[in-house]
């Protein structure tokens, strides 16, 4: 019997049609002529990538600046590091809780260490009617809470006090977190900076003695960030009374001198006389 010719093996390039529509690159990634999520998934190492979602600014130039798509980005988890839980993320987030609330969205806050001061919110501008507080006392029931908001998409802004979260379990919330449209952020001790998570982007926040917040980003899409980030941010309730030379405390510290002590060496003992036998 005849045998059957052997099929082709080079490939036919088909010519796309020219009013096709082609894939854009996002800025900064790759370009693969890939589809522009999946593109912006795709970044090299020494360069920020690309926000997958959107991004909503931190209202802070100099974060903004280091952070992929120039601010928190949304779908997405954020973790707040800080050895001060309760304070400084609030003085953190106030700016972008002020977009939020702006915009007619409410800020659901789950299980706080403290309560919420509704006085000292409004003075950074957030009004007491759309904010939700949770009171949510376990470590159960503050997962549990953060889940069923964030799969409800109930807000505009969650912020979830976790400090026992495990790491399977952040990388649930993550995944759910995918399908919200406003900004999640976990608020940690700063001892969870040693740990693994699936957030994509983790801040390590301190104070500094100028008021300022001094953070480290942890964790990014892209290069680590070398220097820390000082951030002015003086409370609310302190910028109408506080005087210029208050808003500088570090000048008002005078360094202390080292005291000049002389030791004087011991005084020779007297030898004592070799007895004989």
């Amino acid at each position: 019997m005849p045998a059957h010719p052997a099929p082709q093996t080079n490939p036919t390039w088909v010519r796309p049609a020219t009013n096709a529509p082609r894939p854009v690159s996002a800025p900064g990634a790759l370009s693969t002529g890939l589809p522009v999520a999946v593109a912006a998934a795709l970044w090299r190492g020494d360069q920020l990538g690309s926000p997958v979602a959107a991004t909503v600014p931190s209202g802070f130039a100099a974060l903004d600046a280091v952070l992929p798509g120039g601010g928190w980005p949304c779908h997405a988890l954020t973790d707040i590091l800080s050895p001060q839980s309760g304070t400084l993320e609030w003085r953190l987030l106030a700016p972008l809780l002020r977009q939020v609330v702006a915009a007619g969205r409410s800020v659901v806050v789950v299980g706080p260490p403290k309560q919420p001061h509704l006085p000292g919110l409004r003075l950074e501008g957030l009004d007491g009617r759309q904010l939700v507080w949770i009171q949510a006392h376990t470590p159960a029931e503050r997962l549990w809470s953060a889940e069923q908001l964030i799969r409800a998409r109930a807000c505009g802004a969650l912020i979830a006090w976790l400090p026992q979260v495990r790491p399977e379990q952040i990388r649930r919330l993550q995944v759910l977190a995918a399908g919200n449209e406003g900004p999640v952020f976990l608020c940690r001790p700063g001892t969870a900076a040693q740990e693994s998570s699936a957030a994509p982007l983790r801040l390590l926040v301190r104070v500094g003695q100028d008021w300022e917040l001094l953070v480290d980003i942890v964790k990014r899409k892209g290069p680590p960030l070398e220097q820390t980030l000082r951030l002015p941010s003086v409370p609310g309730g302190l910028q109408s009374i506080m005087t210029p030379r208050l808003r500088l405390p570090s000048r008002l510290i005078v360094p202390r001198k080292a005291d000049h002590v002389v030791v004087s060496a011991p005084a020779a003992q007297p030898r004592r006389p070799s007895l004989s036998h």
